[in-house]
């Protein structure tokens, strides 16, 4: 069975819960740790959920915000669910199922024009 996997990015929370609000702040607080991005990238950083993320740099906001990696990124796994019909969850019965082929032929050979 197909699992499906993601994860929540925690950091502006773990900024708000020690008391640094903007990702100005942390500019600074990076560079002291040899950790050298823009404003952008760190606005960028703080903001959004990155896809990527350098070891480097989450060592860095782990020491700046006194947590684990486990408390910046909460994971999730479920196994991916059955897809529903339209009809509901039960697939179409065997006998009222026609091929396309069966489809297309009836429509020849009824279509005047075809002929």
């Amino acid at each position: 069975m197909k699992r499906k996997i993601g994860y929540t990015w925690k950091l502006r929370e773990i900024m708000a819960d020690r008391r640094v609000f903007t990702a100005t702040e942390l500019v600074p607080l990076l560079r002291e740790r040899g950790i050298d991005l823009s404003a952008s990238q760190v606005h960028r950083l703080v903001s959004g959920t990155p896809e990527r993320l350098s070891l480097q740099v989450m060592s860095a906001l782990c020491d700046i915000l006194a947590c684990t990696p486990a408390d910046l990124v909460a994971t999730t796994a479920e196994n991916a669910g059955v897809r529903k019909t339209a009809t509901g969850d039960l697939p179409t019965p065997p006998e009222s199922r026609s091929s396309g082929r069966a489809r297309l032929a009836s429509f020849l050979t009824h279509d005047p024009h075809l002929r």
